[in-house]
């Protein structure tokens, strides 16, 4: 998701673009594919099926959560449990095909007709769990925004997708501060005024975990700390809770061990379109064999994957034996391997050139599943998303030669080596440089074939393996740590709009010191330019290209090597009727159910 988010992964999903100037409608329907396969596999042939009420299932993970507290999140596991123990504004319905659907908000927005201000209306009879027991209130929502926005609550998408909140920070303040553009003129309204005539994009990016409420008075005295401590103390507003002791301290979650879930006792499911079937669940981590794993959930009982991927010979088992057993989600992401710019020797553009040149992408890909999981990527947009095709579509443009073989050209990347000083035509450096890769294929598998194919052009590595999350919040989402390399990061969409692959995780602006997605580090001033130019744009044919020049501009830099545009693998057991989580390409527990 990738975190997104990340894939760890980062993601959260709906389709914006063209579509939303046609129409308030958000739904993947009405701007997907049309391309997608037909098989059982598809993911627009997937309907949500009701099971029996009762039972659980248990969820078998590599890794943990990043976080649990909604304002820091942005792990693609993490939004698994979160969809289902907190309620946002609005999210994805997948009986509704994906459709972005009313959650806590009693219907769309109304808007302003300059498009500068949105009004949205609460539903009444929203309660929190245990131990706050109280009514879900318009203020509440209002400060997740504002802590969102300080230093002590880390959160990495709120510059990009709501600083067109008038008084919104334009960086990460020390205390939470009063943001004067959302206004709470009742408990069961909320008004956003912009400075910017962006409420379409503001309203499609409130699907974010950002816009689960926070009660002020239960959560400001854990904010106080740096970093907060309310990731341990959530107050939880979804059909289900992880069960707290009266202090509000989670006791169901055991980090790097377990979660597990039970029925919020205050949940009113007359407000919700989540059906809740059933009355537990629960994720097992530590499970680093995802071979092992993939084979229990597909053999075994009420289990379902997690974090994980199953490999490439447990998709090929689930294709020829489980084939109602496994689904591909697209999920609109890309994987790639991150090189930091900020490192020696990858300062250097043409030593980034050469690698780019000389890596087997097609070797890499093979590791996860081969042609069945994904295309080959040479950029950062994917198939069918917006820029995509005036990018120039699957084939890169004639000028970035060293993208141009998928199955690498070493005497390309020897000239190109020669170019950054090595006349050799490979790296002559003596230093290791730090690799972080994660414990648990198929991630595992792809960064030790990329360690060979380091070796191969002259580089010797630090390599170190840790879990998939600790990737992320101990690594290579924290600058100061100067990793060289990340080998398992990626990218999935958070909706569908072409500013959601590329700001964060390129522009020298979004750099944060924890939970950061440029891990290139890249900060460009032509890149830099280009998504300031782009950022402002209307949805339309003019936004598309400006992306696409940013997606061209920034491959052309080489910051990574990107080798897949991504369908993620989801497995289950047979008696689980399985319900995926678009948004986090895995299982929506609050639809999942036992037949």
């Amino acid at each position: 998701m990738t975190k997104g988010r990340l894939m760890s992964f980062r993601s959260l999903r709906i389709a914006l673009v063209s579509c939303v100037v046609a129409a308030l409608s958000f739904g993947i329907a009405a701007c997907g594919s049309s391309n997608k396969s037909s098989t059982s596999t598809s993911a627009s042939k997937f309907p949500v099926v009701e099971g029996k009420k009762g039972g659980s299932v248990t969820s078998l993970a590599s890794g943990d959560v990043d976080f649990m507290d909604p304002g820091q999140t942005y792990y693609q596991f993490a939004l698994q449990i979160v969809s289902s123990t907190q309620r946002s504004l609005y999210y994805y319905d997948p009986s509704k095909n994906d459709e972005q659907v009313p959650d806590i908000a009693d219907g769309k927005p109304e808007f302003s007709a300059d498009n500068k201000k949105l009004t949205i209306h609460l539903k009444k009879g929203i309660k929190y769990a245990p131990p706050v027991n109280r009514e879900v209130k318009a203020a509440d929502i209002k400060y997740a925004f504002e802590r969102a926005f300080s230093a002590n609550v880390p959160n990495a998408y709120v510059s990009l997708y709501f600083t067109s909140i008038k008084g919104a920070p334009t960086k990460a303040t020390k205390t939470v501060q009063d943001i004067p553009g959302i206004q709470t003129p009742d408990d069961y309204t909320l008004v956003f005024e912009l400075t910017q005539p962006n409420a379409l994009l503001v309203y499609a990016a409130m699907v974010m975990p950002v816009t689960v409420p926070v009660p002020k008075e239960y959560a400001a005295k854990f904010d106080a700390q740096s970093p907060t401590t309310y990731n341990e103390n959530v107050a939880q507003s979804g059909p289900y809770m992880i069960p707290a002791d009266a202090k509000g301290h989670l006791t169901g979650w055991k980090p790097g061990k377990s979660i597990k879930a039970v029925r919020n006792p205050n949940w009113d499911g007359s407000t919700d379109f989540r059906p809740a079937y059933l009355d537990s669940w629960a994720v097992q981590e530590g499970n680093n064999d995802t071979a092992v794993s993939g084979r229990r959930i597909l053999q075994g009982r009420d289990l379902i994957q997690g974090d994980g991927q199953p490999p490439a010979a447990i998709i090929k088992q689930a294709l020829s034996r489980y084939k109602s057993q496994l689904r591909l989600v697209s999920g609109g992401g890309v994987r790639y391997i991150a090189l930091n710019t900020r490192h020696k020797p990858f300062d250097n553009v043409n030593v980034r050139k050469a690698v780019v040149a000389g890596f087997d992408r097609t070797a890499l890909r093979l590791q996860r599943g081969g042609a069945t999981v994904g295309p080959i990527a040479w950029a950062y947009l994917p198939p069918d998303f917006p820029g995509y095709k005036e990018s120039g579509g699957k084939t890169p443009p004639a000028n970035l030669d060293f993208l141009k073989s998928e199955t690498g050209d070493p005497a390309l990347a020897a000239s190109y080596m020669k170019k950054a000083g090595y006349p050799s035509g490979k790296y002559t450096g003596s230093e290791k440089l730090l690799t972080i890769a994660t414990d648990a294929d198929p991630g595992k598998a792809v960064s030790e074939n990329a360690q060979q194919q380091f070796q191969k052009l002259g580089f010797k590595l630090n390599f170190r393996v840790v879990p998939q999350d600790t990737l992320y919040t101990k690594f290579c989402g924290v600058p100061k740590t100067d990793y060289a390399i990340c080998p398992n990061v990626g990218f999935f969409k958070d909706f569908n709009d072409a500013q959601v692959m590329l700001d964060s995780t390129f522009s020298g602006n979004a750099i944060i010191p924890s939970g950061n997605t440029n891990w290139p580090l890249l900060n460009d001033p032509k890149i830099n330019a280009l998504i300031e130019k782009a950022r402002p744009l209307k949805p339309g044919p003019e936004r598309d290209q400006a992306w696409a020049d940013v997606n061209v501009a920034v491959a052309s830099l080489a910051p990574a090597i990107p080798y897949l545009w991504d369908l993620t693998p989801v497995v289950w057991s047979k008696n689980v009727n399985m319900a995926i989580d678009s948004s986090a390409s895995g299982a929506f527990m609050a639809f999942v159910s036992l037949k």
